[in-house]
C-alpha cells in the first residue's frame, strides 16, 4: 500500500474508532519491526506492510493498550486485502462501503473468536434496520450472541437471515428490558427477560444496564437503539459503539482515571459517578456540562456563579462572603439585599427561590456519587452547570457559568473551558460526545483531557 493511501485511511477510518487520537509523527523502521506496536508514553506505531522503511506514531490522552494493538492489527490486515483490491474496483464509493466493513469486521473479530461471523452479519443487518419504524416507531433491538450454548434444533427456520425477514421479529425485544439469544452459528436459543437480573457491576449507559449484566460467561450483545446507534457488549461492559455512522471504542477504566487530574485528593467512588453520568446523558442526547472541582480552587470557581444556583449551604456562605467583600455599591444587587447579613434560610424563603428549595429537597443532604443514577442523569440534563465539589458535594445544577473574555466556541464549550480551570469539566454535546477538559499545570492553558464518543 502506497503512504499516501495508508496515511488516508488513518486519516478516515482509524482516527475516528480510537476517538482524540491524532498523528505526531513518524519513525523509521525495518522490516524486522511489526506492522503495530506500542511505543514511549502510550503511543502506538503502525505501518500497512512489513517491508516498510517507516511507522506513522498515533497518540492519544488516553494511553494505547495490548487491546488496541490487536484491533489495529486486524484494521491494517483487512486493509491491505482491500488496498490490492482497489486496483480492480472503478467505483470509489464501493471502495468506501468496503473500508467501512473491514472496520466492522476487524472490530468483530476483537470482540470473538468463535462468532465473529455471525456477529459481523448480524451488525450488518441491524444497521439496515437503523432507519426504519414498525407502526411509526424506529426500532431498536437486543441481540445475545452465546458463545457457549449450543442450540438443541438447528433449522433453517430459527436462523438470524430468517428471523429478520420478518417484521414480527422487530417487536421480540429492545435491549432495556429484554433479549433474544443465538448461538455462536447464529440458531435461535430463546428469549430472555432483563428485568429480574442478578445485580452486578456493569460500565454502560443507564438503560442497558440489565443487558450488560447478561453479557458475562461467554455472551456477547449487541444493541440497535432508538436513536439508531449500535452498541457492542462484553465483560458486562459497552466496549464499542457505532454513532452516526463512526465506530468508537472505549477505555472506562483509563477515563475515569483520567478524571483525578492528578490530584490525590480525588475519590474514585465521585470520579465513577461523572463518568457514567456523562455516558448517561451522551445517550440521551439532551447535553450537558459537568464540573469536577479541585480543593484549593473552590472558591475561584465560584468567581463564575451566580448565588442563585448555588444549593450548598457551606457554598453559599463562600459565595456571600465574595459578595460582601465587593465595593459597597455593589454589595447590594437590584433586589437591594445585603449579602453581609443575609442567612442562606432567609435568601431561600424570603426571596423565593423555588428551584433553590426544589433542588435541595431532591438531593437531601447526599453526596453526588450517593445519589442513585437516574437521578444524577436528570440533575446534569437541566440546562446550564452541573458543578461538584472535590468531596462529591453538589454545588450547583442548572448554573449558568460566566464566561470569561475572549471565550471561543458555543456557550456549553466556553462554560466547560471556563469550569476546567479549577478542576476537569466535561461537555457532552446533544450528539452524545464526551469531551474533557483541564488546565496544564505549567502554562495554565485549557487542554483536551479525552474525547469519547
Amino acid at each position: 500500500m502506497e503512504k499516501e493511501t495508508f496515511l488516508k485511511y488513518v486519516d478516515n477510518i482509524i482516527i475516528p474508532l480510537f476517538t482524540g487520537s491524532s498523528i505526531v509523527g513518524e519513525v523509521e523502521s525495518n522490516s524486522r519491526d511489526s506492522e503495530v506496536a506500542l511505543g514511549t508514553g502510550g503511543t502506538v506505531l503502525i505501518k500497512p506492510n512489513k517491508n516498510d522503511e517507516y511507522r506513522i506514531v498515533l497518540k492519544r490522552s488516553i494511553a494505547f493498550k495490548g487491546n488496541d494493538v490487536a484491533l489495529l492489527k486486524s484494521i491494517i490486515a483487512e486493509l491491505g486485502n482491500i488496498a490490492n483490491l482497489g486496483l480492480l474496483l472503478p467505483d470509489k464509493s464501493y471502495l468506501h462501503r468496503l473500508n467501512m466493513t473491514a472496520i466492522e469486521k476487524a472490530i468483530c473479530e476483537a470482540v470473538s473468536e468463535t462468532a465473529s461471523d455471525t456477529l459481523l452479519n448480524i451488525v450488518t443487518m441491524l444497521d439496515s434496520y437503523s432507519s426504519r419504524t414498525y407502526e411509526g416507531k424506529r426500532i431498536d433491538f437486543g441481540i445475545i450472541i452465546n458463545e457457549t450454548n449450543e442450540a438443541s434444533q438447528k433449522t433453517k427456520n430459527t436462523h438470524y437471515h430468517e428471523m429478520f425477514k420478518y417484521d414480527f421479529f422487530a417487536v421480540l425485544s429492545n435491549g432495556i428490558q429484554s433479549c433474544v439469544e443465538f448461538d455462536k452459528d447464529g440458531y435461535l436459543l430463546g428469549h430472555i427477560s432483563l428485568e429480574r437480573m442478578r445485580f452486578r457491576p456493569t460500565i454502560c449507559s443507564y438503560d442497558y444496564s440489565s443487558f450488560a449484566r447478561y453479557c458475562d460467561s461467554g455472551r456477547i450483545g449487541v444493541v440497535l437503539d432508538a436513536n439508531g446507534d449500535i452498541l457492542l457488549f462484553k465483560n458486562r461492559c459497552m466496549i464499542y459503539s457505532k454513532k452516526r455512522g463512526v465506530w468508537n471504542s472505549y477505555c472506562h477504566e483509563e477515563i475515569i482515571s483520567l478524571l483525578s487530574n492528578r490530584s490525590s485528593q480525588s475519590i474514585k467512588e465521585i470520579r465513577k459517578s461523572i463518568y457514567f453520568t456523562a455516558l448517561d446523558v451522551s445517550f440521551a442526547g439532551t447535553g450537558s456540562c459537568l464540573a469536577y472541582l479541585n480543593k484549593a480552587q473552590t472558591e475561584q470557581a465560584l468567581t463564575h456563579i451566580d448565588l442563585d444556583d448555588i444549593i450548598s449551604e457551606k457554598h453559599f456562605e463562600m459565595k456571600r462572603q465574595q459578595l460582601a467583600e465587593l465595593p459597597k455599591k455593589r454589595s447590594k444587587n437590584a433586589l437591594g439585599i445585603d449579602y453581609s447579613t443575609l442567612t442562606y434560610e432567609e435568601y431561600v424563603e424570603k426571596y423565593e427561590k423555588s428551584k433553590t428549595s426544589a433542588l435541595k429537597k431532591v438531593i437531601a443532604g447526599r453526596k453526588f456519587h450517593e445519589l442513585s443514577r437516574k437521578l444524577r442523569e436528570e440533575l446534569a440534563s437541566i440546562d446550564g452547570a452541573t458543578i461538584v465539589d472535590h468531596d462529591g458535594t453538589v454545588v450547583a445544577c442548572g448554573a449558568i457559568v460566566r464566561i470569561e473574555a475572549g471565550s471561543s466556541g458555543g456557550g456549553r464549550l466556553a462554560a466547560t473551558s471556563t469550569l476546567a480551570k479549577y478542576g476537569v469539566a466535561v461537555k457532552i454535546s446533544q450528539d452524545g460526545i464526551m469531551q474533557a477538559l483541564m488546565a496544564d499545570k505549567k502554562s495554565g492553558k485549557i487542554k483536551e483531557l479525552f474525547t469519547v464518543g
